[in-house]
C-alpha cells in the first residue's frame, strides 16, 4: 500500500514548503473580510504563514499579506496569530 501524500504549502514570507498543519492560513472572504482560517478549508483567497513568531512579525512589518490578499490586514490578525502559536 502506498503511503498517503502529505499536502505541502509555501509560506508567503519565508518561501519554505511546509506541511499544512505547520502553517496558518489567513483568508480574505468574498466579502473582503480578513480572518484566520483554522479549518484550512474556508472559501476565499488564502495565504499561508509559518507558525513562527519571527515570520509573523516580518509579515506585519513588510505588509506582505496586504499585497497578497489585496486588502488591508488589521493588526488584530497578527496578534491573534502570535497568540495561537
Amino acid at each position: 500500500m502506498k503511503p498517503k501524500k502529505i499536502p505541502l504549502r509555501t509560506c508567503v514570507v519565508s518561501h519554505e514548503k511546509c506541511e499544512k498543519k505547520d502553517l496558518f492560513r489567513v483568508l480574505r472572504t468574498p466579502d473582503k473580510e480578513v480572518v484566520v482560517d483554522y479549518t484550512l478549508k474556508q472559501n476565499g483567497r488564502g495565504a499561508y504563514l509559518k507558525k513562527d513568531e519571527d515570520v509573523i512579525l516580518k509579515a506585519k512589518k513588510t505588509k506582505i499579506l496586504d499585497r497578497v490578499l489585496d486588502v488591508v490586514v488589521p493588526d488584530s490578525i497578527y496578534d491573534e496569530l502570535i497568540k495561537n502559536i
